[in-house]
């Protein structure tokens, strides 16, 4: 037996003793907040994933990491979705701030907050753009004035997701307001639960919506709470963006629980019926749906390649391409979706006999279409991929 196929069997083993019967299949996901409540299945499958380093397995050991290689990370992911099991963790602690903090944290910064991101005991949330401030993100105007050993940050926020429910925040802003537009940015962290800041939900058209304004009072960042260079904070913050973008764009790996494809076609023999021979009754939706899947493990198998050549394990510009390729996958795996429910993919109302399923298909259809937009938008996608990628002229 090769050591793949050891860890396999290790894995299997574990998850089937460890992965309670209600951390299977849709439901509630930890994200670390210490305002949201788990519930008992799902604060268990938290704590013994965490123990074992899974909840970040890449991660080193030292900082609560699993200390896996990438290839054992994809076994462990494999087996989590044969059982349907949900991940323990998922949020901006560790997609976006933990591998940044990994990379230009200082070792105080990744001891004081690395174990606690992979331990799930704080919610983090983004704060970069601004009202005047979004694609040209490099125009913010949110300030951090130095004030011995801190910080005090004045200005406002815009689309920061989560924040209402957020522990902590990474945040760029302006501290040399006479530099060049981007320089004279600092990339920080604070405590979102302190006098000086202020959140208030933003309404969409989906419904509940995770985005807020968020607003600066005199809000207080710790002077050995600034990572990177003062000043120095946009070549920060752009690598962090890469990591969103590989999160978005699927390079990052991750358990599913559910087979995607499988429930298209679920949700089509459903809706639309089976014909004599147990496929989808309609020739053409069954095409569209053959189509669309193997679109999805193209994509898949090409980000499982693009990390497998990836050395370094850095994210580059190519990002940008999976993000861009991704989002689209999303919405459009959506749009068929409610498609093939016809109107009853249109639903909003329990009351006037919708399942839950088939709101839960209306709010996907009207959420997913922000993942063309969020992470930087597919134009922004676009003109990197132009200029970093392909190397054409500005």
């Amino acid at each position: 037996m090769s050591e793949a196929d050891e860890f396999r069997a290790e894995v299997k083993g574990w998850l089937a003793d460890n992965c309670p019967p209600g951390a299977r299949g849709a439901g509630q996901i930890a994200s670390g907040s210490t305002k949201i409540t788990l519930d008992r299945d799902t604060a268990l499958w938290l704590e013994r994933m965490a123990e074992r380093g899974w909840t970040v397995p890449t991660w080193p050991t030292q900082y609560g990491g699993g200390g896996l290689s990438p290839s054992q990370a994809r076994i462990l992911f494999d087996e989590m979705g044969a059982i349907n099991a949900r991940s323990p963790l998922m949020g901006m602690g560790t997609s976006m701030i933990g591998p940044t903090l990994l990379e230009y944290g200082t070792e105080d910064q990744k001891q004081r907050h690395l174990p606690r991101i992979a331990r799930g005991e704080f919610q983090w949330c983004q704060g970069y753009s601004e009202p005047n401030a979004g694609s040209d993100l490099a125009a913010l105007k949110t300030r951090a004035e130095d004030s011995g050993d801190h910080f005090v940050i004045n200005g406002q926020k815009i689309w920061t997701s989560g924040a209402a429910t957020a522990d902590w925040m990474f945040i760029l802003v302006r501290t040399d307001p006479n530099a060049p537009k981007h320089d004279g940015i600092s990339f920080m962290l604070l405590t979102m639960d302190q006098p000086g800041v202020t959140t208030r939900p933003i309404r969409l058209i989906s419904g509940s919506s995770p985005f807020c304004e968020t607003f600066f009072d005199n809000a207080i960042a710790q002077k050995n709470d600034l990572v990177g260079e003062l000043n120095k904070g946009w070549t920060v913050g752009k690598r962090l963006l890469q990591f969103e973008r590989s999160g978005i764009g699927g390079l990052t790996g991750g358990a599913r629980a559910g087979d995607p494809a499988k429930a298209m076609v679920r949700t089509a023999k459903t809706y639309i019926g089976e014909d004599q021979n147990g496929r989808i009754a309609d020739p053409a939706i069954r095409n569209t749906i053959l189509n669309m899947n193997m679109q999805r493990a193209a994509f898949q198998y090409t980000a499982q390649r693009a990390n497998e050549e990836n050395k370094s394990g850095i994210p580059g510009a190519s990002t940008s391409i999976f993000k861009l390729v991704g989002a689209g996958l999303q919405r459009d795996g959506a749009d068929l979706k409610r498609h093939i429910m016809g109107f009853r993919g249109l639903g909003a109302h329990e009351e006037v006999g919708f399942t839950a399923d088939e709101l839960k298909a209306t709010e996907e259809f009207l959420h997913l279409r922000t993942t063309t937009i969020y992470g930087g938008s597919n134009e922004v996608q676009a003109n990197i991929i132009a200029k970093r990628v392909l190397g054409l002229p500005d």
